[in-house]
């Protein structure tokens, strides 16, 4: 990853307040914000014109960053998780009580417990910058809705201008999306 021009400290106030960033992920830019800033999520929602029921995916740079998001996991659970983090492995877990619906969504199976999207990621960029921040960050990617998916720093800011931060880096040539894959199930639902 590229320096970050901005002290941790400042980047982590300014996505607390709201803010937006895009940056680098295995396959496209994300577009990202504080998970814990309902701020942050309705204004990452309202530019990308993504409907608040599909839900988000969040990224860490290591499982423990993820933990406040999901129900406690059993050792069966915690070693599939682990069998594919980190890497480009989005699991959709049973979410903590607390987990807001819109970062869930609204889909859950009958009987079932609303899943999460949580993913311990590899792209080294999308790596750094969560340890960087010391926090785990939205992660969906740079495109309006319809559009497709944003591959520069350069696209993005053309994209978004000054409604979001671009934090340089450089996506994988010739990568697909993360897999996604329900933890309990282990039903695979983007491959």
């Amino acid at each position: 990853m590229q320096r970050l021009h901005e002290a941790p400290r400042a980047l982590r106030a300014y996505l607390r307040r709201g803010g937006l960033i895009a940056y680098a992920t295995q396959a496209v830019f994300g577009l990202g914000c504080d998970p814990g800033s309902p701020r942050g999520v309705r204004r990452l929602l309202a530019l990308k014109r993504r409907p608040a029921h599909k839900g988000l995916i969040v990224i860490a740079d290591k499982a423990e960053r993820l933990a406040r998001f999901h129900q406690p996991l059993t050792p069966v659970q915690q070693h599939r998780a682990h069998s594919r983090w980190p890497g480009a492995h989005t699991w959709l877990m049973p979410a903590a009580a607390r987990t807001p619906v819109v970062l869930r969504g609204r889909h859950r199976q009958p009987g079932q417990a609303p899943r999460i999207a949580l993913r311990v990621d590899a792209h080294p960029d999308a790596v750094a910058l969560c340890r960087h921040l010391k926090m785990a960050l939205v992660s969906t990617s740079a495109n309006r809705a319809g559009r497709r998916p944003l591959k520069s720093a350069r696209a993005c800011q053309r994209q978004f201008g000054g409604q979001v931060r671009v934090i340089p880096g450089r996506v994988k040539a010739h990568c697909r999306p993360s897999t996604i894959a329900d933890l309990l199930s282990d039903q695979v639902f983007r491959s």
